[in-house]
């Protein structure tokens, strides 16, 4: 298995695959990302196409265990975040 993309990575081939600099490069990445965490941490959803959906899932209260003490406790309701790959994706991977 191949090691991860980094960031500086992925702002060069965004770079190279717009024809632009890698500053305005960075500057698509950051302004996505922004866009993407505000929409997700209001409880929105946000389709990436050809890459997938993100999304924002609020789970109940609950019971746990701690499994090294075996006790059960309550955990307070949250929020999950949550991405669906997109089918196009998936078949390009499995292709």
């Amino acid at each position: 298995m191949s090691k991860p993309m980094t960031k500086t990575e992925l702002v060069a081939a965004i770079a190279e695959a717009m024809g632009a600099d890698k500053k305005t490069a960075n500057a698509a990445l950051e302004a996505i990302s922004a866009v993407v965490t505000k929409e997700v941490a209001a409880g929105g959803a946000v389709t990436l196409p050809g890459i997938g959906k993100v999304s924002c899932k609020e789970r109940p209260e609950r019971q746990v265990r701690n499994p090294a003490t075996g006790a059960t406790m309550t955990k307070p309701a949250d929020k999950q975040v949550k991405v669906t790959i997109a089918k196009a994706l998936k078949d390009s991977v499995n292709a």
